[in-house]
């Protein structure tokens, strides 16, 4: 009669083996989105110079990771080039960034200039700091993009950063706009593109945590606890919670418009709309009955005034 061992479930050993399945998973599954979003919008073609922009926080860690993993695989040369703007914030870490960078071997560059003293002197205290500082950092990486001969700006919004924008724009700015997951710069000399289009933020907390990366606080957006972004973000969060997929449907919804059944006549002739008497799909539905599945109730948004 012969014996055969049977490793206990919960032993160190077996909870090793466990994580380091789900880190292999999750590394799959976040090269698949990234690959199959810089293929939906052709964002990078070969010979391309990617400058990832790299804040210190997760979501531009992921990228940065991600991109190198795909560069080694991808059918096409491109190169990449590291690049942080060093916006002077008290206490910031200088020798963070570059040190990790040093060590993944890669080229990169540290913009130093002095953005946060602006900001604090320009925007009155309890006001929102995002726009100014904004553009002040999108003016100057624009710059050292054409210093570096940079064909993409790379930037780490994901999708559920994309979710936020299109919310906020539909809530506060009577809009329905989002967050592209390409477009011209404003300046129109450069493309930015947002790799990181299909990846849910949940998997960058895990793969932040699973690589450990050198996180690096922001003490100007990061502090403002009244963002009307802070407070839909907290408002999807919610419903993913209680609704699980209603995230993944709302960004399937971006890529899936249909301008005759909105009410934009900039974007559908109404005025010209005539009977044809011929049969259309797209044709009047309205009396049709929708088949959503069963009703659920939507949390509310609360409103915080800045």
């Amino acid at each position: 009669m012969s014996a055969v061992w049977i490793e206990p479930e919960n032993t160190p050993a077996s909870r090793g083996l466990k994580i380091e399945r789900e880190a292999h998973k999750l590394e799959k599954r976040l090269c698949r989105e990234v690959g199959r979003a810089i293929a939906d919008y052709r964002m990078i073609e070969a010979g391309d110079r990617v400058m990832v922009c790299l804040s210190g926080g997760k979501d531009s860690y992921g990228l940065l990771d991600i991109l190198l993993k795909l560069r080694n695989r991808a059918p096409v040369d491109f190169d990449i080039v590291a690049v942080n703007l060093d916006q002077k914030q008290p206490g910031f870490p200088e020798h963070v960034l570059p040190d990790y960078l040093k060590a993944l071997g890669i080229p990169f560059h540290i913009e130093e200039q002095d953005t946060y003293s602006i900001v604090k002197d320009k925007i009155p205290e309890g006001k929102t700091m995002c726009s100014l500082c904004s553009r002040l950092r999108r003016g100057i990486l624009y710059r050292v993009a054409d210093e570096l001969g940079a064909t993409r700006i790379a930037l780490g919004h994901h999708r559920d950063d994309m979710l936020q924008t299109f919310f906020l724009n539909m809530f506060f700015g009577g809009k329905l706009k989002g967050m592209p997951p390409k477009l011209v710069s404003d300046n129109g000399r450069h493309v930015v593109i947002r790799p990181l289009a299909y990846v849910p933020e949940k998997d960058l907390v895990q793969w932040a945590a699973h690589r450990q990366f050198p996180i690096i606080p922001c003490t100007l957006c990061g502090s403002q606890e009244n963002m009307q972004r802070k407070q839909v973000g907290a408002m999807l969060r919610e419903w993913e919670k209680r609704h699980p997929g209603r995230l993944e449907n709302m960004a399937h919804a971006l890529q899936n418009v249909v301008p005759s059944h909105l009410a934009d006549g900039t974007l559908y002739d109404f005025k010209g709309l005539k009977a044809t008497g011929v049969a259309s799909e797209d044709g009047d539905k309205a009396f049709d009955p929708e088949d959503f599945g069963p009703p659920a109730a939507l949390t509310g948004l609360s409103v915080v005034k800045p």
